[in-house]
């Protein structure tokens, strides 16, 4: 286990001026959760981050996981350690196979090797979803912003960005160009992409096709909207990247291309008008009509933009479609004795994430709603002093997930962002 003493030091300060009990022990056990239950250092030094109950490595996870420990990489090298090698664990992943969504820690096989698709050994699970190819990018602009360490842009880096794009860009005419299918037999059809994995019709629109969504549930229509949005803003700091800090004309040109026309599709078929809201993005959308007007808890959501960097809380197209999630419109919105929020398809029905309650604290300025979010997700968890990934509205000792590491570590990074808006629950 890697010692972090310089964080643990500064995390041991930051507790002390935690108030409450069992506030103070829940935070203290999410910020570890990621460090000392799902982390190992491999030989070749970079670092397996697992996601907690389940074994596999999936790159939207184990991003999400450590994203709470980037304000220490300055000042612990173990801390850094971790990061890098994670980082570079991504990106080797990537390049094996980039519409793979989770990874074996070896080339051992294991996994959901009954689905009709490619298999490779190191994969566990192919399901293409948009956000697996972005959130590495994302982490790595995040760690390089705290750190100043430019050595992450490397070659293997530029390599695994060139098959980003391609596969992107494959992507945005998924049937005329793409060879990839995606069917697992024994689930019920609505859990694969549809037409045995091939994928409903869309038109080509400039978006990218994704066969499945942040909750590894299939996309009812083939271009998944906060996806692409995620994917403009990667493409941006990509542009960044290659532009200020590694140049390379190339790729620059290559990023800015894609991200303008993504753009332009999620403005011609992502705004929408609904009865009650007025314009807002829908969730998803084929671009022959069909749209899709819900919320999921996983990120990136609708609700999540903001924190993924897309637009500012304070924008009327975002606060309009904000309204609208976290509202009964939204078939994923849940209300009940204890517990109110987002939920999921990927859960049951009155199931809340406690992720989808931590995001709304997240993109939210006033500090009665942040407030009142902390309150929901803290005495919702069972006395567990953890997060759990869905929760019953009704019976809060009715959940899913006792061990679920990113929703832990999204705990720790909320407390550590809004103290300011927490004061209550700390010493003056």
């Amino acid at each position: 286990m890697l010692e972090c003493k310089v964080m643990r030091q500064e995390i041991a300060n930051f507790l002390a001026t935690i108030k409450e009990e069992k506030l103070r022990k829940t935070f203290e056990n999410c910020f570890y959760s990621t460090l000392d239950t799902t982390v190992k250092m491999e030989e070749d030094g970079t670092a397996y981050v697992f996601t907690g109950d389940i074994s596999a490595m999936w790159l939207r996870d184990s991003s999400a996981q450590v994203i709470h420990y980037l304000n220490f990489v300055n000042d612990d090298e173990d801390v850094r350690k971790v990061i890098k090698g994670m980082i570079e664990r991504q990106l080797f992943y990537i390049r094996l196979d980039p519409y793979a969504n989770a990874f074996n820690e070896f080339d051992n096989n294991r996994g959901h090797k009954g689905d009709i698709t490619d298999h490779n050994p190191w994969v566990w699970e192919r399901k293409f979803e948009i956000d697996s190819l972005c959130y590495p990018i994302f982490l790595a602009d995040r760690y390089y912003t705290a750190s100043g360490d430019a050595s992450i842009f490397g070659d293997s880096f530029k390599e695994t960005v060139k098959v980003i794009l391609d596969t992107f860009i494959t992507e945005q005419d998924h049937h005329e160009k793409s060879t990839y299918r995606h069917f697992r037999p024994e689930d019920p059809p609505e859990f694969s992409v549809p037409c045995e994995g091939k994928g409903g019709p869309v038109a080509r629109t400039g978006m990218i096709w994704s066969g499945y969504r942040p909750s590894d549930d299939a996309c009812q229509y083939g271009y998944f909207i906060p996806g692409n949005m995620f994917a403009v803003v990667i493409l941006k700091i990509l542009q960044k990247i290659f532009t200020d800090i590694v140049p390379d004309n190339g790729l620059a040109a290559r990023a800015k291309s894609l991200e303008e026309e993504i753009q332009a599709g999620i403005e011609q078929y992502g705004v929408v008008e609904h009865p009650v809201f007025g314009k807002i993005y829908a969730y998803e959308v084929d671009g022959l009509g069909g749209v899709n007007f819900m919320d999921d808890a996983n990120v990136p959501s609708l609700l999540s933009l903001p924190y993924l960097g897309y637009c500012d809380a304070d924008d009327e197209l975002y606060q309009n479609t904000r309204r609208f999630v976290l509202s009964p419109e939204n078939p994923f919105y849940f209300k009940g004795k204890y517990l109110e929020g987002v939920g999921s398809p990927h859960t049951p029905p009155n199931y809340v994430w406690h992720i989808g309650v931590i995001m709304q604290a997240l993109t939210s300025n006033d500090a009665g709603e942040v407030n009142h979010c902390l309150e929901l997700v803290m005495s919702t968890d069972a006395d567990k002093c953890l997060m759990h990934e869905g929760v019953n509205v009704d019976n809060p000792a009715e959940y899913t997930r006792e061990w679920f590491a990113w929703a832990n570590s999204l705990f720790a990074y909320f407390l550590l962002t809004k103290k300011d808006l927490l004061k209550d629950h700390f010493l003056k």
